[in-house]
């Protein structure tokens, strides 16, 4: 690795194989930092470091590739200690992976998608969080960017989205409360990203009578990612709006 890539900013990107994570990832490599991109499919992150490469060729290796299902905990903790020996720091995580289960009524869910679903969107970020706290501690400005959804939020939530909008919930209370831990104690901000609907497979999923076309795409969100896990970014415990490009405190109860 070139002396250069030794002092950029070394971002852990998951889900980094497509949507989000993917936009995330190559906007982030473009900004200068060391990419780790972390996904199930070896082929989609391929493809992913030739388009990084194409981005960076004076850069004698941009990114790392991270073959990993997020199912598989002990490789998360085996991930932080990998990151560890080589870096000794992480920078940036940007938690873009997810999982949109089942859209049925709760009484109708199977445990195993119940399970599956929390098992990605909750249960492997606190495992990201377990594992590469010590390593975002040993950054001057460690940035912690986790992925949401409005359907934790809105006021009126939709019926039979259940398992996400649940797991979703459950997501920024755990982004809030490892931005109220770590607010006094470090260097580390955290912020929750509601990207709103984007052309992503998710969402072709989720609204298969959709015009993809009608919707914006993963790269127009990339570079307000990118802002946030600046080292200027000051903000913490608050959530990005994408849809109305604005910074949200969440409120109290009324």
């Amino acid at each position: 690795m070139s002396p250069a890539s030794e002092t950029a900013r070394v971002a852990l990107v998951t889900g980094a194989s497509r949507g989000i994570g993917r936009a995330a990832a190559l906007a982030l490599a473009a900004a200068g930092c060391h990419v780790i991109a972390l996904a199930r499919t070896q082929g989609g992150l391929e493809e992913l470091d030739d388009e990084i490469r194409a981005l960076r060729p004076e850069a004698e290796a941009p990114a790392t590739l991270v073959p990993c299902d997020l199912h598989d905990f002990p490789a998360i903790d085996r991930l932080g200690e990998a990151i560890h020996r080589r870096w000794g720091r992480l920078d940036v995580l940007v938690a873009a992976a997810g999982a949109l289960g089942p859209l049925t009524p709760l009484h109708h869910v199977d445990p195993k998608q119940w399970d599956d679903v929390m098992a990605i969107n909750v249960t492997a970020n606190w495992r990201l969080v377990r594992a590469l706290d010590p390593l975002l501690r040993q950054s001057p400005a460690g940035r912690a960017v986790f992925v949401t959804s409005g359907a934790a939020s809105r006021a009126e939530l939709r019926a039979y989205w259940g398992p996400y909008a649940v797991s979703k919930a459950a997501l920024d209370a755990l982004a809030r409360t490892y931005a109220a831990e770590t607010i006094n104690t470090s260097a580390i901000r955290v912020m929750l990203v509601n990207p709103g609907p984007l052309r992503t497979r998710m969402r072709a999923a989720a609204m298969p009578g959709e015009d993809p076309m009608t919707l914006r795409a993963p790269e127009e969100l990339a570079p307000k990612i990118v802002a946030l896990c600046a080292a200027e970014w000051a903000e913490t415990g608050k959530l990005y709006d994408f849809p109305h490009d604005r910074v949200m405190s969440f409120s109290a109860p009324e």
